[in-house]
């Protein structure tokens, strides 16, 4: 395994004269924003009487909250561009399946890394990711300096208990061994695959252990028509009715996708204090269809934006799902007005930070953790500026992202990587795809 490229910089430092999107999602122009240890410990007009040390020139930039990816399979970027246009059953039964039942610890881990270095690239600092080989993820998380919620998606097809499968004895495993280390930016959930991958009898007794931990629960949801109509037919009732009825809503739960959902489903997950996991992209991308963002934000659900995979989206670049997320409402409801910039921008923070349990994360407040990008806004597509956030989400793009701060320690500035080779990482996961390429082709 490649060492560490460097070392993450833990600072002390003031960001000077520079446009914010405050706690409230307001933009403020000419303010002093001081970051020590991990905390934010100053917001202010005026230019603190605290030393703050470092000083980052802030004209032409904008500080905002980090990003939080809430649904990803970070380490499938083994897999991009490998499995298109294909519907998501066959992309999954005949592509996506048969390769990763060829990956190995090593590749998980590189192609980790390579997902951690493009989403730090862009300014995500946190993902709610949902794979395998847990020791080789967490390795990942911990060695680069990012947060992330790690689920080990439960597969069952035969009736056995579900204490005799893998991915109990790998949850339970990662939750007493790496729950809450790297000062709590690695925590360990549990996570149901889907209804279609499982059976009530394993989904109900996930539910019950997930209850005993303490621990996030995450799953998809209702993501294809074929998905939700084929469960109705075996169960009587929807997914969303079937997960609720076996206690897993009873964890504190995120469901992604959703595109699917009907009648009492919506007031379903309301009750239970779900959040949704919107991956619009990739929804599009498989002509899966596009969530009601609409509706779900009128009823007060929390909806959170995740990227899913590069093997569906292509890329984990958060600026380009907030347009999306925003676009696709106007379609879907023939309503410029169904989502607002500060909703897309407030999905992508604060609604994924509440998602992943992590209340101290998602606001650019004093005493909340420094989780902090800065984006040069002086390119010619941010100009003119009548409202920045609406810039922001409609004209930015992920490469303008100039630094990328998490827990007060900068991971990514200025084309440079602080804590990953990432060159190492993509080699490494070239050299993955080819191998197993031509393992499959000798079937």
């Amino acid at each position: 395994m490649s060492p560490k490229m460097g070392k993450e910089r833990e600072v002390t430092m003031l960001f000077q004269d520079i446009t914010i999107i405050d706690e409230h999602f307001q933009v403020r122009e000419n303010m002093f924003v001081g970051v020590k240890d991990d905390k934010i410990a100053y917001v202010g007009t005026e230019k603190p009487g605290e030393d703050f040390g470092e000083v980052y020139p802030g004209k032409g930039r904008l500080l905002m909250n980090a990003f939080y990816n809430a649904h990803g399979h970070t380490p499938m970027t083994t897999m991009r561009g490998y499995g298109e246009n294909l519907p998501l059953s066959d992309w999954l039964n005949q592509k996506i399946f048969p390769f990763e039942a060829k990956q190995q610890a090593r590749d998980i881990y590189y192609g980790m890394l390579l997902g951690i270095g493009e989403m730090i690239r862009f300014g995500t600092v946190s993902t709610t990711d949902m794979y395998m080989y847990g020791e080789s993820m967490a390795q990942a998380v911990l060695e680069t300096g990012v947060k992330s919620n790690l689920g080990f998606a439960m597969v069952c097809f035969d009736d056995r208990d579900f204490y005799e499968l893998p991915e109990y004895r790998e949850t339970k495993y990662m939750y007493e061994n790496y729950h809450g280390k790297g000062n709590g930016r690695l925590l360990i959930d549990s996570s149901i695959h889907a209804e279609y991958t499982s059976n009530p009898k394993v989904a109900g007794q996930f539910a019950q252990y997930s209850l005993e931990l303490g621990t996030n629960m995450n799953l998809h949801l209702s993501e294809t028509r074929k998905e939700h109509e084929e469960c109705k037919q075996r169960h009587g009732k929807t997914p969303a009715r079937y997960f609720y009825d076996l206690g897993v809503f009873d964890s504190h739960a995120t469901a992604a996708h959703c595109v699917w959902l009907e009648g009492e489903d919506f007031d379903l997950l309301k009750e239970k204090d779900v959040t949704v996991a919107s991956c619009p992209v990739s929804n599009v991308k498989l002509a899966s269809g596009i969530c009601d963002v609409k509706k779900l934000l009128s009823m007060g659900i929390n909806v959170a934006i995740g990227t899913d995979s590069v093997a569906s989206n292509n890329s984990l670049n958060m600026i380009e799902e907030m347009k999306f997320f925003a676009l696709l409402q106007k379609v879907k409801h023939y309503d410029a007005t169904a989502v607002t910039p500060q909703q897309a921008i407030y999905a992508a923070t604060r609604a994924g930070a509440l998602a992943q349990g992590r209340q101290d994360c998602g606001l650019l407040k004093e005493g909340g953790k420094a989780d902090l990008i800065v984006l040069d806004i002086q390119g010619p597509h941010m100009r003119p500026v009548y409202d920045l956030k609406n810039n922001l989400v409609y004209s930015a793009d992920g490469g303008d992202v100039a630094l990328t701060m998490c827990d007060g320690k900068i991971l990514y500035e200025n084309g440079e990587y602080k804590t990953l080779d990432v060159e190492r990482a993509a080699f490494e996961v070239a050299q993955t795809g080819k191998r197993i390429l031509s393992d499959l082709s000798r079937k």
